[in-house]
């Protein structure tokens, strides 16, 4: 099939695909009530670098079939589909460009979302509909509106949707949550929340016609229309087309982790502001950033670079030992200011630390707990949610309020630092025309997320 063939018949697939749900529908509208010895078929919708990583760790379970890996460019659902073979499953996915092929199958009862921010909330809407229950990655949406459209769908057909936020199901995150309930931290009126790294600016590659393995049209999917450049299979992040930058791609964890830990919900108002200083190259989004959430009693602030090599995530030795990281040099920590204590949490393992006034200038440790990389438990509660129907330790609600943090940010960003004033009961930004722009995005047909999911 040549390329204006296989143009035309995925746009054929798209207009006819709310009639093939419609009918779908009828006939699965529902998975529940698995049994324990009962194994669930996954599909994998996007198989790029953190498909195929947690692609690699669901085949290392016996509970599961594979029976799709798709992406839109064919070379990484062969890679996935290696993954797949040579994985103690040996099994033999089908590999498809559309994943729509996916949710069509009846004997598929859940799917992986690992797409580009952009089609997060209409993938996962999609697969709800089609009465798949879903693992999406982080962070929930492109934009506030879409989010609040995938937790409707989520509850409207009933669906297990876990956000990729894997910090809720690590013991030692849970234990930081309890120490703070139990008030052994005093009162809190301040968090810090960090995102600093290295991420360099970068040049485009000219336009050039898509290579025979990309469905570029499909890998655009609600995007606005652009020529194909090689360039965007690695720096999507940085376009505001299709994310926010590293507040979004990274930062949602640790800003998920302090929402969680302290309780809180949705502001009472943000703001933010910083700028694309190393301006060298087509980088959209900011490289310097500071962003303030203001709640009833607390103020939570979120710091962000990426020029700073010096500062280093948690590296996978202390991810998974009894270790703690280099708090100073940690580029993704949480640092908690209590009346009784000073809490510092490291995030995908690191554990963490209170501490209390020193003595003879030395540090005083009051607790601590090693902690570990909650990957695997986070895929394990949702299979499990999958089989009893109970909602999971990142559930797409609890996913789409930390994302709107981020989504806050880049709005006031976007508007030279403009402070929103926020509906905690809802989320919106009532009476701030300037922000609805950004605040619900224009979608490219057919890739539109419906007004009634």
């Amino acid at each position: 099939m040549n390329r204006r063939e296989f143009t035309k018949q995925s746009l054929q697939t798209a207009v006819g695909f709310g009639l093939g749900l419609t009918i779908l529908n009828n006939i699965n509208s529902t998975v529940s009530g698995q049994s324990a010895n009962e194994k669930i078929n996954l599909g994998i919708i996007g198989c790029g670098g953190r498909g195929q990583q947690l692609l690699g760790d669901f085949v290392k379970r016996n509970d599961i079939n594979v029976l799709y890996c798709c992406d839109a460019h064919s070379h990484r659902a062969e890679q996935a589909f290696k993954i797949v073979a040579d994985s103690p499953l040996k099994q033999n996915p089908k590999q498809t460009f559309d994943f729509r092929t996916v949710l069509d199958d009846p004997k598929v009862d859940a799917v992986i979302c690992a797409l580009p921010d952009h089609w997060h909330a209409l993938a996962a809407i999609w697969a709800c509909q089609a009465g798949k229950d879903v693992y999406t990655e982080k962070p929930a949406s492109h934009s506030a509106w879409e989010g609040q459209k995938m937790v409707d769908a989520a509850r409207k057909y009933k669906r297990i949707v876990q956000h990729g936020t894997q910090n809720r199901s690590a013991s030692y995150n849970q234990a930081a949550r309890k120490y703070i309930q139990d008030g052994k931290l005093g009162k809190i009126h301040f968090c810090r929340v960090y995102n600093m790294k290295e991420w360099k600016n970068f040049k485009l590659a000219p336009p050039s016609e898509p290579p025979v393995n990309i469905d570029w049209d499909r890998w655009l999917g609600p995007a606005p229309n652009r020529p194909y450049s090689p360039s965007y299979s690695s720096t999507w992040h940085h376009l505001w087309d299709f994310s926010s930058g590293d507040i979004i791609n990274d930062g949602i964890h640790q800003l998920d982790l302090a929402r969680w830990l302290l309780g809180k919900d949705i502001p009472q108002s943000a703001y933010c502001v910083g700028g694309r200083f190393d301006s060298t190259g087509d980088a959209e989004t900011p490289d310097t950033q500071i962003a303030t959430f203001e709640y009833d009693d607390l103020t939570l602030t979120f710091e962000l670079t990426l020029y700073t090599p010096y500062m280093l995530k948690t590296d996978s030795v202390v991810r998974q030992s009894d270790m703690f990281p280099y708090w100073m040099q940690n580029a993704t920590r949480i640092e908690i200011y209590g009346s009784e204590g000073f809490m510092i949490v490291g995030r995908h393992g690191g554990g963490w630390e209170v501490y209390v006034r020193p003595k003879d200038r030395q540090p005083v440790v009051k607790d601590s707990m090693f902690g570990r990389f909650p990957d695997s438990e986070h895929k394990e509660n949702f299979l499990a949610c999958i089989r009893s129907r109970e909602l999971p330790n990142s559930d797409i609600e609890t996913g789409h309020r930390s994302t709107l943090l981020a989504h806050y940010a880049t709005i006031s960003y976007r508007l030279g630092g403009e402070k929103l004033i926020v509906n905690q009961k809802d989320g919106t930004l009532p009476k701030q025309p300037a922000a609805e722009p950004f605040y619900k995005r224009t979608y490219r047909k057919p890739y539109e997320v419906p007004e009634n999911v």
